[in-house]
């Protein structure tokens, strides 16, 4: 039930979020989307979550230890976020802790996708 409501929640944040409604000014937090390469399926995944931004890193985290997202940034690090209304490529670094998970994701500005 919990993860058919967040589902639900994601389909109607997850616009907002990437249309930089939300977006964590630097050093304050806010919301970012998140895509990731499923790694077993290959898709696209998009997932809003709450972040802090402290200038060409972006760190997200979560007390859940099976988050999806988490699983697929440690099996392919490249991935995007979505950070005031537009989409960067980034280089992530998970660090699981026995009080929950935090991903650094480094942004390329030099890279910045279209």
């Amino acid at each position: 039930m919990t993860q058919a409501f967040f589902r639900s929640l994601n389909t109607v944040v997850r616009p907002l979020v990437r249309a930089g409604f939300g977006s964590p000014a630097p050093l304050s937090p806010g919301a970012v989307v998140v895509e990731t390469t499923g790694r077993r399926s290959g898709v696209a995944r998009q997932v809003p979550l709450l972040a802090w931004h402290n200038g060409c890193h972006v760190f997200v985290s979560t007390v859940r230890d099976d988050s999806q997202w988490v699983r697929n940034l440690e099996a392919d690090p490249k991935a995007r976020v979505w950070l005031n209304g537009k989409p960067w490529p980034v280089h992530s670094t998970v660090f699981r802790t026995p009080v929950g998970t935090v991903a650094r994701l480094e942004l390329d500005p030099a890279e910045k996708a279209a």
